[in-house]
């Protein structure tokens, strides 16, 4: 089982979804992977003349995505409590179906990983345990 939360993001409008904590995405600035499909739903395709055409590394070997510096804004919600926002950066991919969390992103959202095999986890400042979310893919 994965580690999935459910986020606020906002860019020219306001979608909830659930994005992927991957830890293996590891880059310098808090960033959020998201489908070309919800791009669109957020105004940010095509892709406004601040973007970027990158060649980022993956297990399946390279990729080129379009990065929109500091275009979005992202909170983590659940039933009693939010967290954010923290600004950071879209990455627009015409592969991935989920949006995914960047491991400084996961940080600036103060998410920490009980147990990923569970999909357990909790909040850095908080000793309750939560659950994973189901996934929602943007297809």
């Amino acid at each position: 089982m994965a580690l999935r939360v459910k986020l606020r993001v906002r860019a020219s409008r306001v979608i909830e979804t659930t994005a992927l904590v991957n830890t293996g995405f590891e880059v310098e600035r808090p960033q959020l992977l998201i489908p070309l499909r919800l791009a669109k739903e957020l105004g940010l395709w095509p892709p406004p003349p601040s973007a970027e055409l990158i060649e980022l590394g993956t297990a399946g070997g390279p990729v080129r995505n379009y990065m929109v510096p500091n275009a979005l804004e992202v909170w983590v919600i659940t039933e009693d409590r939010e967290v954010g926002p923290v600004t950071c950066d879209a990455l627009i991919s015409n592969i991935e179906t989920e949006v995914l969390i960047n491991d400084k992103l996961a940080g600036e959202l103060k998410i920490v990983i009980l147990n990923p095999a569970t999909g357990e986890w909790r909040f850095y400042d908080e000793t309750i345990t939560r659950h994973t979310e189901s996934p929602t893919y943007w297809v």
